[in-house]
């Protein structure tokens, strides 16, 4: 184990070996990796345990002192915190173009182990190695809140309590469900933004006018399409993000070309290549018994608002389309492995609804009334399901606010603790 200090946290380093999968613990194994943060001042006191659980999928842990600092703060008051890399992200073993096996079926086969049931398999190694077997308090930011409910579905003996912010999904839906669902939220936040910049609405369109004729080259090399300019709403449920596109958007031009600043924004904000899991499994989260089948994609036909054509333009959200895996340089590599996954059909169950209509795990979450990434209707029905889950509904956060605001969390101790 590895040490270090930094102003406000001691971190410890762990990584421990687990089974590829976990119903095979014999055959090829991964590393995962966890760092332990304590506040100096109670860096040998004997501290009730904190997993924390990332959103994604696909996206490593926080870094103390960075993203995570509203909620981590606070909770170091009372725990000792760990923040998972979930497995194929971050110092885990990486899953991405450079590491995944070449043959397409193998990558494929390999892939199908990374959601939140092989996550939650890998929390109970390390609460074992870690935490010396004590039950710990989850806490599950998005879909992070997903494996939540996975864990207090297949593994409720290593949870002392549960906290899921924006993370509550439907037990039962299928991806067409989902995303049907999800396209009139997207739109709604597009109408919210267009009323705060109504300026941006002939801008939007100028752009994706100009990039249906014109060769504009991302910084990668690529040629952005209009509908890939058109994935820039995929940040819209964030509290600061409608700011974010339109000051991007304000520079778009230089003279009759776009701008190096405007190119180099998107760039940041569409390229997969941070996190490749994301776009890989983002539709396998939903999958319980049946293929996708790029549901987001079909789906999306149904929406003619979303069509590009010389209307309006309206960016779409946290949709992945197959195209993502010939025009994104970090995806071309992976593309015949996402259709194996797309059409896969022998997905196990995610969630037990027996076992959370009988749950003894108190757990207290956060429902986002205009949440755009999880639809609020199913959050009910899911809350209503579990027992001992006391939601708190509220319309003045937005799905980011766990990272935000550090009263979110504090509000939601206080609930899980009858204090309120």
């Amino acid at each position: 184990m590895v040490t270090f200090r930094r102003p406000g946290y001691v971190c410890t380093d762990h990584v421990v070996t687990v089974p590829l999968d976990h119903a095979r613990p014999d055959g090829a194994t991964i590393e995962v990796y966890a760092r332990e943060v304590v506040a100096p001042a109670r860096a040998r006191d004997d501290l009730p345990w904190l997993l924390y659980l990332q959103g994604g999928p696909g996206h490593r842990a926080p870094r103390p002192g960075a993203s995570a600092a509203a909620w981590l703060d606070r909770a170091l008051r009372d725990y000792r915190v760990l923040l998972l890399d979930q497995r194929g992200t971050g110092r885990s073993t990486p899953a991405n173009r450079r590491t995944l096996p070449a043959d397409p079926a193998r990558a494929a086969d390999y892939l199908a182990h990374f959601r939140a049931d092989a996550i939650v398999r890998d929390a109970e190694v390390l609460r074992r190695r870690v935490a010396g077997d004590r039950p710990w308090t989850v806490l599950g930011q998005s879909f992070g809140g997903f494996c939540a409910v996975t864990y207090l579905s297949i593994a409720p003996e290593g949870m002392r309590e549960a906290i899921i912010t924006g993370g509550l999904p439907s037990l039962t839906a299928t991806a067409d469900e989902v995303y049907r669902a999800a396209y009139p939220r997207v739109l709604a936040h597009n109408e919210r933004y267009f009323a705060r910049y109504p300026g941006d609405e002939a801008l939007a369109a100028r752009v994706a006018s100009h990039l249906a004729v014109a060769d504009e080259r991302l910084p990668t090399g690529e040629r952005l399409t209009p509908h890939r300019f058109q994935t820039l709403g995929l940040a819209f449920g964030s509290s600061a993000q409608f700011d974010t596109l339109h000051y991007l958007l304000e520079e778009a031009f230089c003279g009759r070309e776009l701008s190096d600043t405007f190119l180099t924004g998107v760039q940041a904000a569409v390229s997969f290549a941070p996190h490749p899991l994301y776009a890989v499994l983002h539709e396998a989260i939903y999958a319980q018994g049946a293929a996708t089948d790029w549901a987001a994609h079909r789906v999306r036909d149904e929406f003619p608002a979303f069509a590009l054509t010389d209307g309006p333009v309206r960016f779409t959200g946290e949709m992945i389309y197959p195209w993502h895996f010939t025009e994104d340089p970090a995806l071309r590599p992976l593309r015949t492995a996402a259709g194996l996954l797309a059409a896969r059909t022998d997905w196990p169950a995610l969630y037990d609804e027996d076992v959370l209509a009988t749950n003894t795990v108190p757990v207290a979450a956060a429902i986002y009334h205009d949440d755009m990434y999880v639809d609020r209707e199913a959050s009910l029905r899911t809350a209503a399901t579990i027992r001992d889950l006391r939601p708190w509904i509220t319309s003045t956060h937005a799905h980011n606010a766990l990272s935000a605001d550090p009263s979110v969390l504090t509000h939601l101790l206080a609930i899980l603790h009858d204090e309120i």
